[in-house]
């Protein structure tokens, strides 16, 4: 395949409301532009939804802002249609190298093309990174037993299959996310139990005039609050699941009221019994491989997260490289889909020589940016992880699932070994080196090393393959073409 055939003047990684949004713009400027997406259709994590094709459920029951995805989706389809858009679904970006142009490496899903097993190579002279995020998770006593799941995870069962996967549910961490989940079950027509919420939610009251940027949020929360109450769920502020039990699966968790710095107070532990499903969340992970990969500036942001620098035009420290959404740090999919589309503005403006003109559009999106983040980041300081949450572990509790490490052995290689920050814990346990390669407990180790430098973060975040990949598909050749 000829050079020109592999080369296009911009690439998008990743079809949720970032890279839709950075895509549709790209391609309406004129810009020769290819998506790749590791899902089989667009949307992401956020507007997870079932096989358009088989499902005749209405999807907008189950998401909020279904409006604006399927506008951008029908302009990525219209995109397509034109010839100006390339899609490249059930496609991972395991590798990128900065240049000009960028060279990216593609792996098929194997799962989704079992008959494509080799490397794809592609060139774009810019990159448009919108890799998302995933669900953090704490570790505590039964959290690897069957019936505990992110709680992210639910909501996207939720959202693809209907149903919930559990019929009594108890749903505990921090952060506004629990009471959206919490409404995907009870709208799924399950029953929670009780919401854990570890924060007393004191915080937001010098924030106030941040969340009031965004009263969207607040007519969110308000629906949110009006539907527990209908249901009558109990809600508990500054408590926390800090147990699961059962013998094959889950069945009962044990909550405890914490202190201000996270620590269970005792006397105040409850049991919730007859459960079978247990949520678990504390946030989110932005994706940080490929741009650790590419060499961006990177800093903690106020949740402790690893997230990139960008300027005012959504572009890193790295020429040609610009990033939106949750990478630049977590703030929803309303911001995201403003980044996006401030991205795939400029890049497609880069082609006639300078930045596009200012339109009523584009100062609108920036605005909801400056908005949204300003929220997000009042949002992160109302919710803190609590900081005394290892207190709740046992010595058996693992807390890195493939490699089964106990938190005796963790706390032996803290103490014993100097291991104080992630990379000597990795050396020292194995934490981190399985199949997920610190997806799961890597966020954890990096608390438990007490480590604040984004350095250091990056290290633990720095992977060969961006992904898990086959060796089958390392060594075969090229499965496909790419345009």
């Amino acid at each position: 395949m000829a050079d020109t055939e592999n080369t296009y003047e911009v690439a998008v990684i990743g079809a949720g409301p970032a890279g839709l949004a950075a895509a549709s713009e790209a391609a309406a400027g004129g810009a020769h532009t290819v998506l790749i997406d590791a899902a089989g259709q667009f949307g992401g994590q956020y507007w997870r939804h079932a096989d358009e094709q088989s499902s005749s459920e209405d999807p907008a029951v189950w998401h909020h802002g279904w409006k604006t995805y399927t506008g951008l989706a029908s302009a990525v389809d219209d995109a397509i249609s034109a010839g100006k858009l390339q899609y490249l679904p059930a496609s991972h970006v395991i590798a990128a190298e900065a240049g000009s142009p960028f060279s990216l490496s593609i792996a098929p899903v194997p799962e989704s093309q079992p008959e494509h097993q080799g490397l794809t190579q592609i060139r774009a002279h810019t990159v448009v990174l919108c890799p998302g995020a995933y669900d953090r998770q704490l570790p505590v006593p039964g959290w690897t037993l069957p019936g505990v799941m992110a709680a992210g995870g639910i909501q996207a069962f939720i959202k693809t299959q209907g149903i919930s996967p559990g019929q009594r549910v108890v749903l505990g961490g921090t952060g506004p996310f629990l009471l959206s989940a919490a409404a995907s079950v009870l709208q799924a027509g399950a029953e929670v139990a009780a919401i854990c919420e570890s924060s007393d939610l004191t915080g937001w009251v010098p924030r106030g005039v941040s969340a009031a940027l965004v009263p969207s949020k607040g007519k969110e929360g308000a629906e949110y609050i009006a539907l527990l109450a209908r249901h009558r769920v109990p809600y508990f502020r500054r408590r926390a699941v800090v147990a699961i039990h059962g013998d094959q699966r889950a069945t009962a968790v044990s909550t405890a009221r914490l202190n201000r710095d996270g620590k269970a107070l005792p006397g105040t532990e409850r049991i919730i019994e007859d459960v079978d499903l247990v949520g678990l969340g504390w946030g989110f992970v932005p994706q940080s491989e490929l741009v650790v990969q590419l060499g961006a500036q990177m800093f903690r942001d106020a949740d402790g997260s690893l997230v990139a620098e960008v300027d005012k035009d959504q572009q890193s420290s790295v020429p040609g490289l610009y990033l939106a959404g949750e990478i630049t740090g977590v703030a929803g999919a309303t911001a995201a889909v403003a980044e996006g589309r401030i991205a795939g503005r400029q890049v497609a403006g880069l082609r006639g020589g300078g930045r596009p003109p200012r339109s009523s559009a584009d100062i609108k999106d920036r605005v909801l940016r400056r908005n949204h983040r300003l929220f997000a980041q009042a949002m992160h300081r109302a919710h803190p992880l609590p900081q005394q949450w290892p207190e709740w572990l046992t010595d058996e509790t693992v807390i890195c699932r493939c490699e089964e490490v106990p938190w005796q052995k963790t706390k032996e290689a803290i103490d014993s070994l100097s291991a104080e920050e992630p990379r000597g814990l990795k050396g020292a346990t194995r934490i981190g080196m399985g199949w997920c390669q610190g997806r799961m407990c890597g966020q954890a180790a990096d608390c438990l090393a007490s480590s604040d430098s984004a350095d250091v973060a990056q290290a633990v975040a720095r992977r060969g393959p961006a992904i898990p990949v086959s060796l089958r598909a390392l060594a075969g050749e090229s499965g496909r073409e790419s345009s």
